[in-house]
Protein backbone atom coordinates (compact mmCIF):
# COMPACT_ATOMS: atom_id res chain seq x y z
CA UNK A 1 0.00 0.00 0.00
CA UNK A 2 1.38 3.52 -0.67
CA UNK A 3 0.53 6.74 1.21
CA UNK A 4 0.87 10.43 0.59
CA UNK A 5 2.30 11.49 4.12
CA UNK A 6 0.44 14.78 5.49
CA UNK A 7 0.75 16.63 8.53
CA UNK A 8 -3.18 14.82 9.33
CA UNK A 9 -1.95 11.40 8.76
CA UNK A 10 1.93 11.47 9.94
CA UNK A 11 1.01 8.83 12.37
CA UNK A 12 1.44 5.98 9.54
CA UNK A 13 5.01 6.74 9.88
CA UNK A 14 4.99 4.90 13.36
CA UNK A 15 8.16 2.95 14.38
CA UNK A 16 10.09 3.14 11.56
CA UNK A 17 13.34 3.63 9.59
CA UNK A 18 11.80 7.06 8.50
CA UNK A 19 11.74 9.35 11.29
CA UNK A 20 8.52 10.83 11.61
CA UNK A 21 10.55 13.63 13.25
CA UNK A 22 11.94 14.32 10.41
CA UNK A 23 9.23 13.92 8.29
CA UNK A 24 6.65 16.62 10.37
CA UNK A 25 9.59 19.04 9.87
CA UNK A 26 10.08 18.55 6.31
CA UNK A 27 5.85 19.16 5.66
CA UNK A 28 6.30 22.14 8.11
CA UNK A 29 9.27 24.25 6.98
CA UNK A 30 9.23 23.33 3.28
CA UNK A 31 5.90 23.82 1.31
CA UNK A 32 7.41 21.99 -1.61
CA UNK A 33 7.94 18.78 0.33
CA UNK A 34 5.93 16.05 -0.68
CA UNK A 35 6.20 11.83 0.97
CA UNK A 36 5.14 8.82 -0.12
CA UNK A 37 5.66 5.98 1.61
CA UNK A 38 4.98 2.02 1.01
CA UNK A 39 3.81 -0.26 3.98
CA UNK A 40 3.50 -4.05 4.13
CA UNK A 41 2.15 -5.44 6.77
CA UNK A 42 1.48 -2.12 8.55
CA UNK A 43 5.61 -1.62 8.51
CA UNK A 44 7.25 1.11 6.11
CA UNK A 45 9.70 -0.94 4.50
CA UNK A 46 10.23 2.36 1.74
CA UNK A 47 9.57 5.87 0.85
CA UNK A 48 9.75 8.45 -1.40
CA UNK A 49 10.67 12.40 -0.63
CA UNK A 50 10.34 14.86 -3.34
CA UNK A 51 10.42 18.47 -4.01
CA UNK A 52 7.30 19.68 -5.95
CA UNK A 53 9.42 22.97 -7.38
CA UNK A 54 6.93 24.54 -10.10
CA UNK A 55 7.23 23.33 -13.57
CA UNK A 56 9.61 20.15 -12.32
CA UNK A 57 10.02 17.24 -9.39
CA UNK A 58 13.11 16.63 -7.54
CA UNK A 59 13.70 13.40 -5.87
CA UNK A 60 15.20 14.58 -2.93
CA UNK A 61 15.41 10.58 -1.49
CA UNK A 62 14.47 7.75 -2.32
CA UNK A 63 15.11 4.32 0.02
CA UNK A 64 13.54 0.70 0.23
CA UNK A 65 14.76 -1.29 3.31
CA UNK A 66 17.32 -3.64 2.21
CA UNK A 67 15.45 -6.69 2.86
CA UNK A 68 12.90 -5.46 0.78
CA UNK A 69 15.06 -4.55 -2.47
CA UNK A 70 15.94 -6.31 -5.49
CA UNK A 71 12.37 -8.08 -6.07
CA UNK A 72 9.88 -4.95 -7.46
CA UNK A 73 9.11 -3.07 -4.66
CA UNK A 74 11.43 0.28 -5.43
CA UNK A 75 9.57 -0.29 -9.27
CA UNK A 76 6.55 -0.24 -7.83
CA UNK A 77 6.97 2.84 -5.66
CA UNK A 78 8.57 4.66 -8.46
CA UNK A 79 6.15 3.86 -10.79
CA UNK A 80 3.09 5.13 -8.28
CA UNK A 81 5.30 8.73 -8.15
CA UNK A 82 6.24 8.97 -12.20
CA UNK A 83 2.11 8.03 -12.87
CA UNK A 84 0.99 10.99 -10.40
CA UNK A 85 3.27 13.48 -11.26
CA UNK A 86 2.96 15.43 -14.46
CA UNK A 87 6.67 16.94 -15.05
CA UNK A 88 10.35 16.95 -15.39
CA UNK A 89 11.77 14.68 -13.10
CA UNK A 90 15.45 15.55 -11.76
CA UNK A 91 17.18 13.76 -9.11
CA UNK A 92 21.00 13.13 -7.33
CA UNK A 93 22.56 9.79 -6.76
CA UNK A 94 25.98 8.39 -6.39
CA UNK A 95 27.74 6.81 -8.62
CA UNK A 96 28.80 4.11 -6.90
CA UNK A 97 24.94 2.61 -6.12
CA UNK A 98 24.79 0.93 -9.43
CA UNK A 99 21.03 -0.34 -8.29
CA UNK A 100 19.51 2.61 -8.27
CA UNK A 101 21.68 4.11 -11.66
CA UNK A 102 19.96 0.77 -13.53
CA UNK A 103 16.94 1.47 -12.20
CA UNK A 104 16.89 5.40 -12.93
CA UNK A 105 17.88 4.61 -16.26
CA UNK A 106 15.33 1.83 -16.69
CA UNK A 107 12.25 4.66 -16.22
CA UNK A 108 13.73 7.05 -19.00
CA UNK A 109 16.30 8.91 -16.48
CA UNK A 110 19.56 9.81 -18.33
CA UNK A 111 22.48 10.92 -17.30
CA UNK A 112 22.87 15.18 -17.42
CA UNK A 113 26.25 16.15 -15.14
CA UNK A 114 28.64 15.18 -12.69
CA UNK A 115 29.25 16.84 -9.58
CA UNK A 116 32.59 15.26 -8.82
CA UNK A 117 33.45 13.99 -4.99
CA UNK A 118 30.77 15.66 -4.10
CA UNK A 119 29.45 12.77 -1.22
CA UNK A 120 32.67 12.31 0.80
CA UNK A 121 34.41 12.06 -2.24
CA UNK A 122 32.09 9.87 -4.30
CA UNK A 123 30.72 11.62 -7.27
CA UNK A 124 27.11 12.54 -7.93
CA UNK A 125 25.42 12.30 -10.76
CA UNK A 126 22.31 14.67 -12.28
CA UNK A 127 19.81 12.38 -13.75
CA UNK A 128 16.82 13.38 -15.75
CA UNK A 129 13.50 12.29 -16.86
CA UNK A 130 11.48 14.65 -19.20
CA UNK A 131 7.56 14.53 -18.66
CA UNK A 132 5.88 11.54 -20.79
Amino acid sequence: MILEITQENIDEIKDSFLSKDYVLKELVENPFAHFFILKEKEEVIGYLYYSDIYERAEINQFEILESHRNCGKGQFLLDYFLKSIHKDVTLEVKSDNLSAIHLYLKNGFVKKAIREGYYQGVDGILMERKKI
